[in-house]
């Protein structure tokens, strides 16, 4: 017998958990005053990118001593910016719980050969916090992105810490409350924090991070797109509207829309807001849903962003690896062949399963017509199991 197919369809399908949905009510003519065709140097393209800067300030929170960088090559460019300039003066621990966080190990292990101590733990759990040492710096990802899973607080980072904290934020930023006293290093991508387009990081610096690069100079050579210091002191220039590279300066207009959206319907507190209730849209769904379960078990970790979720039903458990990884992109399959839910598929090294975007520019009423969807991809996918 043929499951029948929900009535309501999301009204956005865009689940992605990067590149993510763009802000509700985006068009392309939002973009109509980009400063195309201009160089980014020019007074113009300065001051849409200072502008930039002072919009991620303002929604953000940032405290008014942290500088704020527009840097190359995303999240990744902005973290290997702060790895490869800032490391190397201390002992280093770093907290690896998901496929981001194993990326910064193998940086900073197997590229810098720094002897780093790494506190691991298994997709859906964090490692133990306690181990973290005050004296050493510390790098960590907020918000897992592959596994579901952030700090629940920076309450495991001492207050009066020796040592520097980097902290990739690029799936918390936006949604989570960051604790910027606890932060020394702060690196997000738009396209993940609020729909924006592609290849821009945002690379935040408390002033002891900025002591560190002025005071330190790592044994390695720097590529000119690491690098953040001149003559030893730090390129101020970076922090007030110039790029190291040419940025797309309609990217950054996308990103402006996205700021003034953000600003327009109740800044930081407001896309908290909206993240948590859209966890609650999946939390309260999973709660009477048999067939499904979070990668996130323990609900205080839980990311409220890129919502990780697991088939429990036995008769897909009681399969192999290879066959319920299988399963879990054939539901993605049929989501995305009906349109509505595209890329929910899992992340490639995390456990089999479905990974939905929830961060703020999602509507909860996407993800509530969603789950009905859930529910019958579930059901037609093992019906095609049980007759195959």
């Amino acid at each position: 017998m043929t499951t029948p197919k929900p009535a309501m369809r999301p009204a956005r399908a865009e689940f992605s958990s990067g590149p993510c949905a763009k802000r509700p009510g985006w068009a392309p003519e939002n973009l109509q005053n980009a400063v195309l065709g201009r160089s980014h140097r020019s007074k113009l393209g300065k001051a849409r990118l200072k502008e930039a800067i002072d919009r991620t300030r303002d929604v953000l929170e940032v405290p008014d001593d942290y500088l704020i960088g527009i840097v190359p090559g995303s999240d990744t460019g902005a973290v290997e910016m702060a790895l490869w300039s800032l490391l190397g003066a201390r002992p280093v621990q770093l907290l690896a719980f998901e496929s981001f966080g194993k990326d910064w190990v193998t940086d900073v292990v197997k590229q810098l050969k720094i002897e780093a101590q790494v506190l691991d733990a298994p997709y859906g759990q964090l490692p133990d916090l306690s181990k973290v040492r005050k004296d050493a710096d510390l790098v960590f990802t907020w918000n897992g992105t592959t596994s579901g899973v952030r700090v629940p607080d920076a309450a495991f980072i001492a207050a009066d810490r020796e040592g520097l904290t980097i902290c990739d934020a690029t799936s918390a930023a936006f949604a989570q409350a960051l604790d910027w006293q606890k932060l020394d290093v702060v690196t997000f991508s738009w396209q993940k924090a609020l729909g924006g387009e592609a290849a821009h990081g945002v690379l935040i610096l408390s002033p002891r991070a900025v002591a560190r690069l002025e005071s330190y100079a790592p044994p390695w050579p720097l590529p000119k797109l690491f690098r953040l210091t001149k003559g030893g002191k730090l390129n101020a220039e970076i922090f007030e509207g110039s790029t190291i590279n040419t940025p797309s300066m309609l990217c950054v207009e996308d990103y402006l829309d996205a700021l003034r959206w953000a600003s327009q319907i109740g800044g930081l507190a407001e896309l908290r807001r909206r993240a948590d209730g859209n966890l609650k849209v999946l939390e309260d769904w999973a709660e009477k849903t048999a067939w499904v379960g979070f990668l996130a078990a323990d609900a205080s970790i839980r990311s409220n962003t890129s919502v990780c979720l697991t088939v429990v039903d036995p008769r897909v458990t009681a399969l192999s690896e290879e066959a319920q990884a299988d399963f879990a992109k054939k539901l993605a399959s049929a989501l995305e062949k009906e349109g509505v839910a595209y890329d929910v598929a899992g992340y490639r090294d995390a456990p089999a399963g479905l990974r939905i975007w929830c961060g703020a520019t999602v509507d909860g009423s996407d993800l509530e017509a969603l789950t009905p969807w859930l529910d019958w991809a579930f059901e037609t996918t093992v019906a095609e199991l049980q007759s195959a």
